[in-house]
């Protein structure tokens, strides 16, 4: 992987690519932009948060932004509100939502057994006061502020929790971005990691497509640390 973190370098890579006959596919939902070269994926730029990639014209703007940034896992999130990449409110959340022997969720253990006993009520109700707090915060947000971006992290097994009808989430899933990280704690300090990692663009080259970008990169040993985050 090769980061990019001035806007200059990423319009010239894109001109670059464009003169060798690559062509862009746009993803909004990831931000991302897919290279290809004759009908075959060679690479991905992933965009800052920062840039707009305008696909009719293939040209990139770069504006001052506002975005909430949510970070969730079982029994701890972490919720931000950003502007221009300036950390105005956060706030993190913690439930009691994991048995301790098994270290599973309650949301979980649902599907076996245990919903009955007291532990499990108690779990359940922690669980459902920690995801309606995460959305009461960015419900307040929503209505605080303009905001252009919701980038989220969540595992899948928590989405129906997260994403219910009413929920912040779900009434502006327009703005939904999911953060291309993975993220094992949600702390405070991982918040501001990632706010400053989505404002760099990556190109990640398919490893047998390297070649086609032999001209425009050196090889760089040192970017295998954040290979681990894409």
């Amino acid at each position: 992987m090769h980061l990019l973190s001035k806007a200059e370098e990423i319009v010239h890579f894109l001109e670059w690519a464009e003169e060798n006959g690559m062509l862009f596919e746009y993803d909004g939902s990831k931000h991302k932009i897919r290279i290809t070269y004759e009908d075959a994926r060679i690479a991905e730029l992933r965009l800052p948060i920062l840039a707009e990639y305008i696909p009719e014209t293939g040209q990139l703007k770069f504006e001052e932004k506002n975005y909430i940034l949510c970070m969730v896992r079982a029994g701890m999130a972490a919720v931000g509100y950003f502007e221009n990449g300036i950390n105005i409110s956060h706030k993190v959340f913690r439930a009691y939502m994991v048995r301790k022997k098994q270290g599973k969720s309650q949301i979980k253990y649902l599907k076996t057994k245990g919903k009955s006993r007291a532990g499990s009520r108690v779990r359940l109700g922690e669980s459902e006061s920690f995801f309606n707090q995460i959305n009461d915060r960015i419900a307040s947000y929503m209505n605080s502020y303009h905001v252009d971006h919701i980038g989220y992290s969540c595992s899948k097994t928590l989405w129906p929790f997260l994403f219910t009808p009413d929920s912040a989430l779900q009434k502006n899933k327009n703005l939904l971005y999911k953060i291309p990280f993975h993220i094992q704690q949600p702390t405070y300090d991982k918040l501001l990691e990632i706010n400053r990692l989505i404002h760099l663009a990556a190109i990640k080259v398919e490893e047998s497509e390297k070649a086609h970008f032999a001209t425009y990169f050196k090889e760089d040993s040192d970017s295998s640390q954040e290979d681990e985050l894409w």
